[in-house]
């Protein structure tokens, strides 16, 4: 047993790519990392941009499409061919779990995000579309997307809700589960297994963002030295106690009532999981975030580190006092975290809708060679 497998078999966390290329569809790596212990697959429009911007095997299919349809419709073929493939890939895994694992992740339009009825429509026509039970449509954590993820569990879909930076979003998006599945049971469904869904908690770029406005803080207090031993530690710690909410809400008579009719828990998601400074442990937001009913999204990298040298351990909740004491000692030293998460979620938000933007413009370009001009 590798040690990718272990994590599942031995402590109950699935490891995930976070990636997607069409060349690994048709060379047969992605069946490979699947065959080694990669249980799903999440992609978003950066990953996308990049893919489609970067490699030649789109330039067929793309030629043939811009000759009947818009360049932002010739995208959705596009992804739409990339997911529908990579779905039958982990079909398998789907299978063998039982409908708990082996899912491939779909974002709507990130131009959505602020808009509640349009993300609904979109992520409903998603389904529609792409009839696959272990598709998960991604819908943003933001204000507007909450209720959005309430309204499609209630209708009985699945989604993986994205882009959560804090504990008081993510409180509000397994709240949104569990009323969703309430919704969806009083409307006459005794069996919810077939419901999924993930809370995708994002923690490099908590650290990246955290360490900066303590650096600040540190430039200005003469407590320097105990300010600037605080960097690094937010993330892992804000996961770890996000966990702990995780294990309340999903325990108790509430949560007995769904489960009794086949529900399944919301597992959070650790997200954005490659170490960006590179000062730090290449598998610091792998190794300390091991646990039960838990998925972590790796890129290849971050893949081969844990099957090289990652620790296979129950640790997510190892010290949980400690984890929340330290969140606690950050608001203590000045470190708002609310207004961190909403500076996060804003820039998340921003990021994937600038990603698509360009890469539309990239196939409009591309378009404009093939003489076509497509807007």
């Amino acid at each position: 047993m590798n040690k990718l497998e272990a994590l599942y078999t031995e402590h109950g966390q699935s490891p995930w790519l976070d990636n997607l290329r069409r060349d690994w569809l048709r060379n047969g790596h992605l069946a490979e990392l699947v065959n080694t212990g990669v249980r799903g697959v999440t992609s978003n429009p950066t990953i996308f941009a990049k893919a489609i911007a970067g490699e030649d095997d789109y330039d067929e299919q793309f030629e043939s499409l811009i000759s009947s349809m818009s360049v932002e419709d010739a995208y959705w073929e596009l992804v739409i061919d990339d997911i529908v493939h990579a779905l039958e890939v982990l079909g398998v895994v789907h299978h063998a779990s039982h409908g708990t694992d082996g899912f491939v992740s779909l974002e709507v339009a990130p131009a959505l995000a602020h808009d509640t009825d349009a993300t609904v429509k979109s992520a409903l026509a998603l389904h529609d579309r792409i009839d696959t039970p272990n598709l998960l449509v991604k819908v943003p954590a933001t204000a507007e997307g909450v209720p959005a993820v309430r309204q499609l569990i209630a209708q009985g879909k699945s989604i993986n809700v994205t882009l959560i930076f804090g504990l008081s979003r993510h409180d509000e998006v397994m709240e949104a589960y569990l009323s969703g599945l309430e919704a969806y049971a009083a409307a006459g469904h005794n069996d919810l297994s077939s419901v999924a869904s993930v809370a995708s908690f994002f923690v490099s770029r908590v650290d990246t963002e955290i360490d900066r406005r303590l650096e600040t803080l540190a430039g200005r207090d003469n407590g320097e030295p105990e300010i600037l031993a605080l960097r690094g530690k937010a993330a892992v710690a804000q996961a770890q106690e996000a966990y702990q909410h995780f294990m309340a809400t999903f325990s108790g008579p509430r949560w007995e009532a769904l489960a009794a009719k086949g529900a399944q828990v919301q597992r959070p998601l650790w997200a954005s999981t490659s170490t960006k400074n590179p000062a730090y442990s290449d598998l610091l937001y792998v190794d300390p975030l091991i646990g039960p009913d838990t998925v972590n999204t790796m890129p290849e990298g971050t893949l081969e580190a844990f099957s090289d040298h990652g620790t296979p351990a129950r640790t997510v909740d190892r010290d949980p006092s400690a984890a929340a004491a330290l969140l606690a000692r950050l608001e203590e030293v000045g470190i708002d975290l609310a207004d961190v998460g909403s500076t996060l979620e804003d820039e998340g938000v921003h990021s994937f809708a600038k990603s698509f933007d360009e890469l539309i413009q990239t196939l409009s370009d591309k378009a404009a060679t093939f003489g076509r001009d497509q807007r």
